[in-house]
């Protein structure tokens, strides 16, 4: 009877310390285990986590740069007349092919009133270096233009494309004949 009560307070302790009558661990002692060994490393700490987390002392006193505020008057370099009337030419002429280019590709009616608007206002723009004579003319075309940009505008489904991009054409190639550079040499103000 001895030797019993002493196999069962064996396999008591046993039990007790997580051990089963076979000799192997079980689920109670493992999950002991694994907890006490995560718990161990985040109560020890680590020096990097800790330096990452705690605040940095402000610097007693920061300098400050004064900000200087003196207007300043920019003066835009003088731009001759021929020199401004290439730039509104050449531009013109940028948003001009664009427009017929757009008319060739069925694009959508705000991107062809936008060249059209675009094209206009350049058109203007040489409009005020040029004399009198020419500038009655140069309305014309900015008139035919406008009336082209109505027409799209109007237009939704896009009918009369052919007809509006041989209307883009015509006008390209008149203001080309008319107010080419070599035209215009001695007529822009100065």
């Amino acid at each position: 009877m001895e030797e019993k009560n002493k196999e069962s307070t064996l396999a008591r302790g046993k039990c007790e310390l997580g051990i089963s009558a076979s000799g192997r661990p079980n689920s109670k002692s493992i999950s002991l285990i694994l907890v006490v060994a995560m718990v161990v490393p985040l109560l020890a700490g680590c020096d990097a986590f800790v330096r990452k987390f705690t605040r940095k002392k402000k610097p007693a006193e920061q300098k400050q740069e004064e900000m200087v505020i003196a207007p300043q008057e920019y003066v835009r370099p003088e731009i001759s007349k021929v020199d401004q009337y290439r730039q509104y030419y050449l531009y013109w002429r940028s948003w001009q092919d664009e427009l017929i280019e757009s008319f060739n590709d069925r694009s959508n009616r705000k991107k062809q009133l936008s060249c059209i608007e675009e094209a206009s206002k350049n058109l203007a723009g040489i409009k005020t270096l040029v004399g009198q004579k020419k500038q009655a003319k140069l309305d014309g075309y900015i008139n035919d233009l406008a009336a082209l940009g109505k027409d799209v505008g109007a237009d939704y489904y896009g009918n009369n494309i052919s007809f509006y991009r041989q209307t883009a054409e015509k006008i390209k190639r008149n203001v080309m004949k008319d107010f080419s550079y070599s035209q215009l040499k001695n007529d822009l103000k100065q």
